[in-house]
């Protein structure tokens, strides 16, 4: 599994021939980033800042769309959206799946760290957690620490701290975590025996 991140809560999850496309970025949003090819794009929020399925488009093919709340089959891969509070009240939706050998749960653009007891007990064990610290249109760092911790993941990815979001955010975020010296990485190359032994180790990779 090869993950890259493309600005704010972009990223791109590739193994194989098969590539996710996590909160890809609109042509509209004023945030610029280069698109790709992907399989399946998930989209967290109805924003420009998360919806660009669009730019994941290639070679005349479209990808799978998830927008939503739901259970979804692609691919052989299964897919969970819960429903969680984005800012503005907005419906922000969490995915859960397992993609080569790792459980994924990625919250998106959560801004509530509140969960309601069905969408817990829906969610199983955490391999690798991403989480929004930005603390101005989502969590803020101390909030998505808690939360995070309350998933006892293997490996926890900050993301959505840039400049639109509130000053220093990672710092507290790292802080928080007792993660005082990581060392960012461009794109994070992981099998699941590389991770089955952490807990909580938090990993920066930079857009």
């Amino acid at each position: 599994m090869i993950i890259t991140h493309h600005g704010k809560a972009f990223f791109k999850i590739q193994t194989g021939d098969m590539v996710l496309a996590f909160s890809p970025i609109s042509k509209d949003s004023k945030f610029k980033t280069n698109g790709f090819g992907a399989n399946i794009a998930l989209v967290s929020m109805n924003h420009e800042d998360y919806n660009g399925a669009d730019l994941v488009a290639y070679a005349n093919k479209d990808p799978f769309v998830i927008t939503g709340p739901g259970e979804y089959e692609v691919s052989d891969i299964m897919i969970q959206g819960f429903p969680s509070i984005g800012a503005d009240n907005k419906i922000n939706t969490i995915y859960y799946l397992e993609f080569d050998g790792i459980k994924i749960l990625y919250l998106g653009a959560m801004y509530q760290p509140d969960l309601t007891i069905e969408v817990r007990q829906n969610i199983g064990d955490v391999d690798m957690l991403f989480v929004p610290i930005g603390g101005k249109t989502v969590l803020d760092a101390e909030a998505a620490h808690k939360l995070a911790k309350s998933f006892a993941p293997k490996v926890i990815i900050p993301m959505d701290y840039g400049s639109d979001q509130e000053k220093d955010m990672l710092k507290q975020f790292l802080k928080e975590s007792a993660e005082d010296k990581v060392t960012p990485v461009d794109k994070l190359t992981v099998k699941y025996k590389d991770i089955a032994s952490k807990e909580q180790e938090v990993v920066i990779i930079e857009s």
